[in-house]
């Protein structure tokens, strides 16, 4: 997608502990009838929507929004037999919350600014073997550390970008932590940010205190 054709006013999820990053994918299941009717509406447009985390303040329905979310575009789509939506958006770029605007829809709709972050729509250098290597201590240590097991010939097997931004969306880091990794300026400082998370945990430290994040 180019610049000029992204969207300028954009239909907003909050989901706090969700995180959706530039080429991620995210599966979704909807339920809730104010946003059923905003995927029918955006169905019938540009299938974007934006996907950000809530921050103190407001209320229950109308929560205070992270300055930063990223917008995805809804690639696949599936109803129930009971009425939900099981979606899948893939990330498009980030951006910074803007005026929120008062529409009669029953989601909410803001304005929203890409300029900070349009280096999410040029492809990616590919990290050097040592990055790579590095990263993959890193988990490996965060696997032990838990119990987990992982596919290794499909870890090495995957670009390196790709892999840290799966693991940033899947891993269970809190949503300060995962708001960190979002606003990591390029895909180097976020794999750094991720590999410092993995160190921390390994370590045994506790969520929401690894250092290095800010």
């Amino acid at each position: 997608m180019r610049a000029i054709d992204l969207p300028q006013v954009i239909p907003v999820f909050p989901l706090d502990g969700v995180l959706l990053l530039p080429d991620g994918t995210l599966p979704l299941n909807v339920f809730e009838p104010r946003y059923l009717n905003m995927i029918d509406d955006v169905m019938a447009g540009d299938r974007i929507i934006g996907i950000l985390q809530s921050r103190s303040g407001g209320d229950r329905q109308t929560p205070r929004l992270m300055e930063v979310g990223c917008i995805g575009k809804i690639t696949s789509f599936t109803e129930t037999p009971d009425g939900r939506y099981l979606i899948t958006l893939t990330g498009l770029c980030r951006f910074s919350l803007g005026a929120e605007l008062d529409l009669p829809t029953p989601y909410r709709q803001v304005r929203v600014d890409y300029g900070p972050w349009l280096d999410d729509l040029q492809a990616a250098d590919e990290p050097d073997a040592e990055a790579r290597d590095a990263l993959f201590e890193a988990l490996k240590s965060y696997l032990d550390h838990r119990g987990l097991a992982m596919d290794w010939d499909a870890v090495r097997a995957a670009p390196v970008n790709a892999l840290v931004a799966s693991l940033c969306m899947a891993l269970p880091f809190d949503s300060t932590e995962k708001q960190a990794l979002l606003e990591a300026p390029t895909p180097s400082d976020r794999r750094e940010a991720l590999i410092t998370l993995l160190r921390f945990d390994a370590a045994g430290g506790l969520p929401g205190d690894a250092s290095g994040l800010q």
